[in-house]
């Protein structure tokens, strides 16, 4: 192992991220800077320095690093960094300095670049590197916070999934679903975009199955709806955590809501906070909310192994839009 001095300049990067790899072998640096050492994450995860980056709680997934003269940059800096001390030698170092000479470039650029290598390594099935063992606690364990451990047993048991795991819980449940206009006039193209069922109909047997991705940290709803006149009908969706208590419940072609979770004593609220699509790795705000109503939705407890919760989305307008309401069964 090639010991550590601060003469140095180490590249630390994910070498399964085609754009970090291509930035590694084009990265040149001017000779009075030192040498420059690069190191794959994937290859080398008891290295020294990603003991050092794991102590600092700085995230691998979310960019590279460059560690210089004592100090860690991560992100954008380890970027702006690359465009003070390269050297122009191939295109994309000329692409570099141009775009992160400057700060508000580095702003404007840096986050549609991150998005883009998240979108990369999802559509490869590249699990995350995970440098900071975040698989080891339950995803909403971080976005309940100090509430968590007041959830009851069963809405723990509910929340349980690990992020980078295979973790799966199932329920199963009788629904009462109900859709009135001008939301069921929508119902052909809602249900060729596989969106939330639009019918009316009580008492249809529902499985729920809640499973963890290995490849992402997010947390997949696989719904299963038994009509009485119709085909089984399933609906997909995975909450993505953005910040804090801040999710994404994303659906099929990239749509979603924008939503809190929070426990307020009694019950699990989710409220609106807006539609959104994905765009490279992005949420672009959708201001729809006018035409389709706002989402809601609230769970609590009844004894160790029944949950109650019931979703609908209310109108300015035309008020309650659409709703469907029950009882679960962990199972």
């Amino acid at each position: 192992m090639i010991p550590v001095t601060q003469a140095d300049i180490w590249f630390i990067y994910d070498g399964d991220c085609p754009i970090c790899t291509h930035a590694a072998l084009a990265f040149k640096i001017r000779q009075h800077y030192g040498q420059l050492l690069t190191l794959n994450v994937r290859d080398n995860l008891c290295h020294p320095l990603i003991q050092q980056i794991n102590e600092q709680k700085i995230d691998l997934d979310e960019g590279m690093v460059i560690y210089a003269h004592g100090k860690f940059y991560h992100g954008a800096a380890a970027l702006r960094l690359m465009a003070s001390y390269g050297r122009v030698q191939n295109p994309f170092m000329f692409i570099l300095k141009s775009l992160y000479g400057s700060n508000t470039l580095t702003r404007l650029t840096y986050p549609w670049l991150r998005g883009l290598r998240s979108d990369l390594l999802r559509h490869k099935k590249v699990p995350q590197i995970d440098n900071l063992r975040r698989c080891e606690r339950p995803i909403f364990q971080d976005i309940f916070g100090e509430t968590w451990d007041a959830l009851p047993p069963v809405l723990k048991k509910h929340y349980a999934n690990r992020p980078y795991t295979e973790d799966k819980m199932a329920v199963q449940g009788v629904l009462d679903v109900y859709c009135k206009a001008p939301l069921i006039w929508l119902s052909v193209i809602v249900r060729r975009l596989k969106q939330i069922p639009v019918c009316n109909e009580n008492a249809v047997p529902t499985t729920v199955i809640f499973q963890s991705d290995p490849n992402t940290p997010a947390f997949q709803f696989r719904r299963t709806f038994y009509f009485q006149q119709d085909p089984p009908y399933q609906f997909v969706s995975r909450m993505i955590c953005l910040k804090g208590n801040t999710l994404v419940e994303e659906m099929r072609y990239g749509l979603g809501w924008k939503l809190q979770y929070r426990w307020d004593g009694e019950k699990i609220i989710l409220s609106h906070q807006g539609y959104v699509v994905r765009c490279l790795g992005h949420w672009i705000p959708l201001p729809v909310t006018w035409i389709l109503g706002a989402g809601y939705a609230e769970e609590y407890a009844l004894d160790a192994e029944r949950f109650s919760m019931v979703t609908h989305i209310s109108h300015p307008w035309w008020g309650k839009v659409y709703e469907y309401k029950g009882v679960f069964q962990l199972s």
